[in-house]
């Protein structure tokens, strides 16, 4: 019977290794109810599909200008412009670009059209103790298109990992964590009003996400994305350590470096108003600072995930 439960997603990727156990395929989900200063997939952040923009591609041929309806690009010394403030995302200039220098970021599919592609590497799975991730953005923020993948892959015996910052609804946890063998829960900051001026939220509903999961679900990670000057001092990492050390079920936690890939994808998009400029990451010696002091908190960690 198909499923005809429809989501917006930014990627799909195949062969994934760093995003839960075995080989993967990890569907990214568009859409984020944060904003985190150092994000390195901006171009998840609005639940609709969005312009960007290669300067290095373009040949200014001028075949954009024609094509918009709402007249967004113009020329101007030489080099083509797009007004944030008219262009509606619609793609016409997208289709008229010979060089590919203007792509639409994010696209509707189907429950089932995703699930077609996971099961095209059941064999990689099965022999890697793989299967899907639904990633993003956020995932849980399209509770209905990410209920109907997670139980069409369980139908199909395929494990399920939902990667999530779990800033959402309790009642969208409790319907989605049947379905769901693992969860891998982000953890920027535990200072409140520090995790609000970081990612524009606060935590204390991550934070209660976090342990409900411990107590009923049985099987989370948490990553902690390390991004110097952030939230990487030790009055953190403390803090973070306390935090886990309570959780019953915890499998481990992932210390993550900084990727710093966000900046450049952040030029290219059309509407952006986050500022990412964190360009350094931390040395493998204050990784390793850091991960004993989770150690000595007997807390399992690595480096990486």
């Amino acid at each position: 019977m198909k499923n005809t439960a429809k989501g917006l997603i930014f990627s799909l990727k195949k062969y994934a290794i760093h995003d839960g156990p075995g080989i993967r395929t990890t569907i990214f989900f568009k859409g984020c109810p944060l904003r985190c200063l150092w994000c390195h997939n901006p171009e998840s952040y609005l639940p609709q599909p969005e312009l960007m923009v290669t300067t290095t591609r373009c040949s200014q041929c001028g075949q954009c200008i024609n094509s918009c309806p709402n007249t967004a690009i113009h020329m101007s010394n030489g080099l083509l412009f797009t007004d944030p403030n008219t262009c509606t995302h619609c793609g016409q200039c997208v289709q008229h670009c010979p060089t590919r220098a203007r792509e639409l970021t994010g696209h509707f599919v189907s429950a089932d059209e995703v699930v077609e592609e996971i099961e095209k590497d059941l064999i990689f799975y099965d022999s890697s103790g793989g299967g899907m991730t639904a990633s993003g953005g956020e995932p849980l923020s399209q509770p209905e298109f990410l209920l109907a993948v997670l139980k069409k892959c369980k139908n199909r015996s395929i494990h399920t990992v939902v990667d999530t910052c779990c800033f959402a609804q309790r009642a969208i946890l409790e319907k989605v964590s049947p379905y769901t063998d693992l969860f891998l829960c982000d953890l920027k900051h535990l200072d409140n009003e520090t995790h609000r001026q970081l990612t524009g939220v606060p935590n204390d509903l991550i934070l209660n996400n976090i342990r409900w999961l411990s107590q009923h679900h049985g099987s989370i990670i948490i990553r902690f994305p390390l991004i110097p000057g952030c939230n990487d001092a030790n009055a953190n990492i403390e803090a973070t350590a306390s935090f886990t050390r309570s959780l019953p079920n915890l499998k481990r936690v992932d210390l993550l470096q900084y990727n710093p890939g966000g900046a450049e994808k952040q030029q290219r998009l059309i509407h952006t108003n986050n500022s990412i400029n964190c360009n350094q990451t931390l040395s493998s010696q204050r990784l390793d600072e850091i991960s004993q002091q989770f150690k000595m908190n007997g807390i399992p960690v690595t480096i990486g995930g």
